[in-house]
């Protein structure tokens, strides 16, 4: 592991100047992630945010190789690429170097479009690294509900009002569900917490064979709360255990972070303005519901992480 002060002398290969709303966590994670690579990379990225803030013809503030793809074959894309690399160094068409692959896609393009893409590319197994940039909605597009959004939260789709109280239905595990294709490793990530995000990062391109890493990327702009407050609100989302830090390493589970004291979720979601219909009088159910899954999913994580 890095220290700051070595990481600080390294090139920014994500550029300032783009156009990311204020309080953007996404290029903070995509700065760390970027921080962790010691060789070349080829960096593919889906419709989303992070391309549409980016790389908006005839600009680029990416400094490396980087590839758009359509909102559902990032993962495919990268790993057409990890494959084309290799024929090409087999026939001596290319010098032989170290290049590492990475997809970098939103919840929108990896929870839902994306999925059966990157399941392929996973059970394909390719020499790759995928990470989910999961801000928990279609941020980009009008902030549509996905498969990562929160029960309770109110989007564009799932609107809180006399007919709904926001999001019907729980969020999607999708770190788990890559866990169950027996990849060699899988996490969760943070930008809030840099050295837990560029750890486990550089494990993951040391690793040969697919790896994949959720990272939980606070939106100021969808979830409503001011942009200053986007590194505290990722941290209290750690320390409620809505976002477990983890690691999955070769069949091994175990927790890179475990907070002290586990603060309420309702601290958390009392902050952020998607959740402000459910302090109303009657929705006091569906903010026990919330507690009572997060309860029950880090009580699961940490028997699973014991049995190592």
């Amino acid at each position: 592991m890095a220290t700051l002060k070595e990481l600080s002398h390294k090139k920014e290969l994500l550029s300032g100047g783009h156009r990311a709303c204020a309080g953007c966590t996404e290029p903070i994670a995509v700065r760390q992630i970027l921080m962790a690579t010691d060789t070349p990379v080829v960096v593919c990225c889906p419709t989303g945010c992070l391309e549409v803030t980016t790389t908006i013809f005839p600009y680029t503030a990416w400094r490396i190789p980087w590839i758009h793809s359509a909102f559902e074959n990032a993962a495919a894309t990268i790993s057409g690429v990890e494959v084309g690399y290799k024929a090409l160094k087999k026939r001596g068409k290319i010098p032989d170097r170290e290049i590492k692959f990475i997809g970098i896609g939103g919840d929108g393009g990896t929870y839902d479009i994306g999925f059966q893409a990157l399941s392929g590319a996973m059970e394909r197994g390719h020499n790759m690294v995928y990470i989910c940039l999961d801000n928990e909605a279609y941020m980009n597009t009008g902030i549509q509900r996905s498969s990562a959004t929160p029960k309770g939260a109110h989007t564009t789709t799932s609107p809180a009002g006399k007919v709904m109280p926001g999001k019907r239905d729980f969020r999607k595990d999708l770190t788990a569900c890559i866990a169950a294709h027996n990849v060699p490793y899988v996490a969760q990530a943070i930008p809030s917490m840099w050295k837990d995000l560029i750890n486990k990062v550089q494990k993951a391109l040391a690793v040969d064979g697919p790896a994949f890493i959720n990272v939980l990327v606070p939106c100021r702009l969808g979830w409503g709360f001011p942009p200053e407050k986007a590194i505290e609100i990722g941290r209290e989302a750690v320390s409620s255990c809505f976002w477990p830090l983890y690691e999955m390493e070769n069949g091994k589970w175990s927790l890179t972070y475990k907070p002290k004291e586990k603060t309420p979720l309702k601290d958390w979601l009392k902050q952020q303005v998607r959740f402000k219909h459910l302090f109303k009088p009657g929705n006091e159910a569906i903010i026990e519901e919330l507690q009572a899954d997060v309860d029950r999913n880090w009580e699961r994580l940490q028997k699973l992480c014991e049995l190592q």
